[in-house]
């Protein structure tokens, strides 16, 4: 890459996050002062939800605060040092949801969106809006500003909000399957398409591949427009050792019938040269075995040690991401 590049991300969760922090890490460490202008993040917007009368957004918030350094990362979501008088008093009232927490600083940011929602903004302008206040060092773009939130379809036909199924339930109800009404007719965000198709690379993060990755690419449009790009693919597996670094992703995996494994999610991308998405794969050390049937698939592999446990880790990460990006297109 000559210049400055433009480097694409698809992220949603703790790990896209976590991966998101290494991608600018990476692109400071090579001296690029204006990260901002490298570094576009899409982010899946298929978990917001509306709760007691305000519009949450957890993907692009938790992104939001990572780039910010007011996350508690110890926790992986909501903001450092957060109190919960305000949530304690919606439970007091019967309002809300008891087992959902609602820090009162991440309620200044809830109530903040909502109110510039109700104005007319659309979350595209709203995220740049928010992006306004920290020098997050990338954009942030949602998935689509139509309301796509998941539903899941339980096996006995009763249907919940995915927050409820994830958060309260822990994933033990077993699902068939994952739905995001109206994404039918929704359309990629502003931005968003042509950050693609001008981009030098794009990443996909070591993401749920069901609720974080799935729903972005579900919004019409953004599969063509990843095949269509000249730009290499790469993405990250979210499986080491044929195991989820966090979350609940393997039940969501089988739910679709896709085995917990490193080449079962490569697969369940694809490659490109077979109509799919992918031209490189980053396995973990512990999956070099899978190595052959990445191969097999059509995808590069690349055995890369996987751990993001601190910031030097996530970094070697996204160094060993784009590494995988040759410069003169895609990757082989």
């Amino acid at each position: 890459m000559t210049g400055t590049p433009r480097i694409v991300v698809l992220a949603g969760g703790v790990g896209g996050s976590r991966f998101v922090l290494g991608v600018r890490g990476a692109l400071r460490a090579r001296g690029l002062d204006d990260t901002a202008a490298a570094l576009s993040v899409i982010v899946n917007t298929g978990d917001d939800l509306w709760l007691s009368g305000v519009r949450l957004q957890p993907d692009v918030d938790s992104i939001t605060y990572a780039l910010a350094g007011v996350n508690d990362a110890e926790r992986g979501w909501g903001r450092q040092g957060d109190s919960e008088r305000v949530n304690h008093e919606l439970q007091e009232w019967g309002a809300g949801w008891p087992w959902f927490t609602l820090g009162d600083l991440d309620l200044g940011t809830h109530l903040a969106r909502t109110g510039w929602l109700r104005d007319g903004l659309t979350p595209t302008q709203v995220l740049e809006r928010m992006s306004h206040r920290w020098d997050l060092g990338a954009r942030l773009l949602p998935m689509t500003d139509t309301e796509v939130d998941t539903v899941v379809v339980l096996e006995d036909g009763a249907r919940l909000h995915f927050q409820e199924w994830w958060t309260r339930h822990r994933a033990t109800l077993a699902p068939a399957r994952f739905e995001n009404p109206g994404i039918d007719a929704a359309e990629p965000a502003p931005g968003v398409a042509e950050a693609i198709a001008e981009a030098d690379v794009v990443l996909f993060a070591p993401s749920n591949p069901v609720v974080s990755i799935g729903p972005i690419l579900a919004v019409p449009g953004v599969r063509e427009a990843l095949r269509a790009t000249v730009a290499p693919i790469v993405g990250i597996s979210p499986i080491i050792g044929g195991k989820v670094v966090r979350g609940m992703a393997d039940v969501c995996l089988t739910a679709i019938g896709v085995e917990t494994s490193a080449a079962a999610v490569a697969g369940l991308y694809g490659a490109r040269a077979d109509g799919g998405l992918l031209d490189a794969w980053l396995i973990a050390e512990e999956d070099e075995a899978a190595a052959g049937e990445v191969a097999g698939l059509g995808i590069r592999p690349l055995v890369r040690p996987l751990w993001m446990t601190d910031a030097a880790r996530q970094t070697a990460l996204a160094e060993a991401a784009l590494a995988a990006a040759p410069p003169d297109g895609r990757a082989r």
